[in-house]
């Protein structure tokens, strides 16, 4: 058995706070409403993310959807990394051994990303109805495991080509995640294999929610009525 430090515990807490609060920043929703004055859950699929924002509004609101969802990614993983500095602690208080460096910066970067993906899902500001999260699930890799990132984007990439669904390229990616997670911290980055481990175990929570909030379309590719993707705006 572990004891949690209590450093360790009010870090864990304010990272966890500051992740939601920012994760629930839902910019689809605030882009939309500057830009248009209307709700994008009343456009479209409903749904407050980047492919209905595109669909709806056209690729200046969706860039900017896009920005804005990568920035509140990357500033919850720096926000609670510099959380845990200044309460001097980290992983080492999980695993008893004495983890530093990067490897350290993973684990508070996996912490703060499973949080601000579930404030982007479940945003406080809006009624609990926000986004479905592979944005932002995206952004934080960028800082967290940039190798992961490189693989995991250009498989979703592909699966896009191929199937011209966005829904099917997200659950396929939601799929690989963790696996890609594993595979490229321990084979090739030589993490520790407990703390690989314990990263694909936060990385398999969130695939889980991603994949459990593309329900819908998988319903809709099932009876053969889920929206192809385009560049194009939808008029009307």
């Amino acid at each position: 058995m572990f004891k949690l430090s209590t450093n360790f515990i009010i870090a864990l807490l304010l990272s966890a706070v500051v992740s939601y609060l920012l994760g629930s920043c839902n910019s689809a929703i605030i882009v939309v409403r500057l830009w248009k004055k209307v709700d994008i859950r009343d456009f479209g699929s409903k749904n407050a993310g980047l492919t209905n924002t595109l669909r709806c509004f056209g690729k200046g609101a969706a860039l900017l959807t896009l920005l804005g969802d990568m920035l509140k990614g990357v500033l919850a993983v720096l926000i609670s990394r510099l959380i845990f500095v200044l309460f001097d602690t980290g992983i080492s208080d999980i695993l008893g051994t004495e983890i530093t460096g990067v490897n350290n910066l993973r684990f508070i970067g996996y912490i703060a990303g499973f949080i601000a993906v579930l404030g982007h899902i479940f945003p406080l500001y809006y009624g609990f109805k926000g986004g479905k999260g592979i944005l932002v699930s995206a952004s934080i890799l960028i800082i967290t495991d940039p190798l992961t990132f490189c693989i995991v984007v250009p498989f979703f990439a592909v699966v896009l080509a191929l199937t011209k669904y966005v829904s099917v390229a997200s659950i396929a990616s939601a799929v690989a995640y963790p696996f890609i997670t594993f595979t490229t911290q321990y084979y090739i980055n030589n993490v520790p294999k407990n703390l690989a481990l314990l990263h694909t175990v936060l990385v398999i929570g969130t695939s889980i929610l991603l994949i459990y909030m593309h329900r819908s379309n998988i319903e809709r590719l099932r009876n053969h009525t889920e929206n192809r993707f385009s560049f194009k705006k939808k008029e009307g």
